[in-house]
């Protein structure tokens, strides 16, 4: 669960969430006094979705506005004021105001941002399946789908060698690079966003093959049939 404090003002606090956790927007409030008045709004057209009024004894939460997206999601702390979001989804990403009338007027305005859940690069090789020579390159791709407000990255060792961003939703997000067959050095693929990150190791011996280890593997093969084969013939004799 995040907790978060706002600001006072024309500032806005940016908070950052992942999807399906739960988040808190705290109003700076110890106890709700006996005259106050709070009342939450979300969106540009700053959509009421909740409401304390303490005067007349009234706790109001709005979760079929704006097409149900908040429907069974919202909670109210009676003592402090405070909006609780559970299960949140990238559709509850947005500004959150709260004003809050008593003796005094005081606003409080969160920038919310929740990341969907970011799926596992795939690295694949646009290279023929082996090569003859051991010293030629291997042209790999790294690429994942439907992703936004992300970073894909190579990485050799802990050495960053390429990196890509993209802040829209893009269908799909590549990321080239080129190894020597046979390379012994270490290679990651890297999708992360502020929160998370997912990490897929490169194989070179499975993706970048010279044409000798394939015959090697191949040779091996037909050894091994010839002999299950012998053993079979000797056992049916």
């Amino acid at each position: 669960m995040c907790l978060c404090a706002g600001v006072f003002g024309d500032e806005v606090k940016s908070v950052s969430v992942m999807e399906g956790d739960s988040l808190t927007l705290q109003t700076h409030i110890t106890e709700i006094q006996r005259d106050d008045r709070i009342l939450w709004k979300f969106g540009p057209q700053e959509t009421r979705i909740a409401e304390i009024n303490k005067e007349d004894n009234i706790i109001s939460i709005n979760g079929d506005v704006l097409d149900g997206r908040f429907r069974d999601r919202l909670q109210l702390n009676n003592q402090t004021g405070d909006l609780i979001i559970t299960n949140i989804t990238t559709q509850h990403t947005g500004v959150y105001q709260i004003n809050i009338r008593g003796i005094k007027m005081t606003s409080h305005r969160f920038n919310v941002i929740v990341y969907a859940h970011l799926p596992a690069p795939v690295i694949t090789s646009n290279s023929s399946k082996c090569s003859s020579s051991s010293s030629s390159n291997c042209s790999l791709l790294c690429s994942v789908l439907n992703v936004r407000d992300v970073s894909l990255s190579w990485y050799k060792g802990n050495s960053l060698l390429s990196i890509i961003s993209v802040s829209d939703l893009n269908i799909r997000l590549s990321l080239s690079l080129e190894v020597e067959y046979q390379d012994t050095n270490t290679y990651r693929c890297v999708l992360n966003n502020t929160i998370t990150n997912q990490t897929q190791h490169l194989n070179i011996t499975h993706l970048c093959q010279t044409c000798s280890d394939t015959t090697g593997v191949i040779i091996s093969v037909i050894y091994l049939l010839i002999f299950s084969y012998n053993n079979l013939f000797y056992y049916l004799l």
